[in-house]
């Protein structure tokens, strides 16, 4: 049976990107998303072109009754998970810290962090080798603002991912004995809508001089970096922050 993959915002950027990617090499996939539907579909289309099973979820990983049911979904559709994508994210309108307030903390730390360690829960009660599991790979999607800070802009999401960065490290760890192997990439400014989402599209551009490669990054560039760390190629790499930055 081919190896299953749950990839969480998959609907667009880097999670269709993986999505497809993932397809070309096999995998049998499940493409969560919460609002982009239509998106959605389309990218189920494509990978169900590449002549492999999958399914969509619609699912907001910040609530974990619907993280629960999203995986008992995928027990009952492929009886297995070997990979997860953990990439749902978000970010919100650039701001200084003062302006912000506790609910926006709230709503980026949800859907950043509690809902990837929602995902990394359950996909460890089924890849445990200590469970009846067969092992399995887990990649958090980090971001380079983790060691910049993103002042000015997106504290509160950089906050954010340097709790996946800690998360990762330590859950590595924990899990290493049990064939699960535990990784983040990092991406720098790459080029997808979530940019739009801060309320500033022409990012890049005005950042772009401050990347030694002097250029945005392609979604497809960070998609190559989480299927090998999917991989057996990186079969003795966990724990590992993998930049995806172009330098920054």
């Amino acid at each position: 049976m081919s190896r299953v993959m749950l990839i969480t915002g998959a609907s667009r950027g880097i999670g269709a990107a993986t999505a497809r990617l993932a397809a070309h090499q096999g995998y049998a996939l499940c493409l969560n998303y919460y609002q982009r539907e239509d998106a959605v579909k389309q990218v189920l289309e494509q990978v169900r072109a590449a002549g492999v099973s999958a399914m969509t979820v619609k699912a907001d990983v910040a609530d974990e009754s619907q993280v629960l049911q999203m995986f008992d979904m995928i027990d009952r559709e492929f009886g297995r998970l070997d990979v997860l994508v953990n990439n749902a994210g978000m970010l919100e309108q650039q701001m200084r810290l003062e302006q912000m307030d506790a609910a926006r903390w709230t709503r980026v730390l949800g859907a950043n962090v509690i809902g990837s360690f929602l995902c990394a829960r359950e996909a460890i009660k089924r890849m445990s080798t200590q469970r009846g599991g067969q092992g399995g790979s887990i990649i958090n999607l980090s971001s380079i603002a983790a060691q910049l800070g993103a002042p000015g802009e997106y504290i509160d999401y950089a906050a954010a991912k340097g709790a996946i960065d800690s998360m990762t490290v330590g859950l590595a760890r924990e899990v290493a004995g049990e064939g699960i192997r535990v990784n983040a990439v990092r991406p720098g400014v790459i080029h997808t809508e979530i940019h739009a989402s801060g309320g500033e599209p022409d990012h890049i551009e005005r950042v772009k001089a401050s990347v030694p490669m002097g250029r945005g990054g392609q979604a497809e560039e960070v998609a190559e970096a989480i299927l090998w760390l999917a991989s057996e190629r990186a079969s003795y790499t966990t724990g590992a922050l993998l930049d995806v930055s172009g330098g920054r």
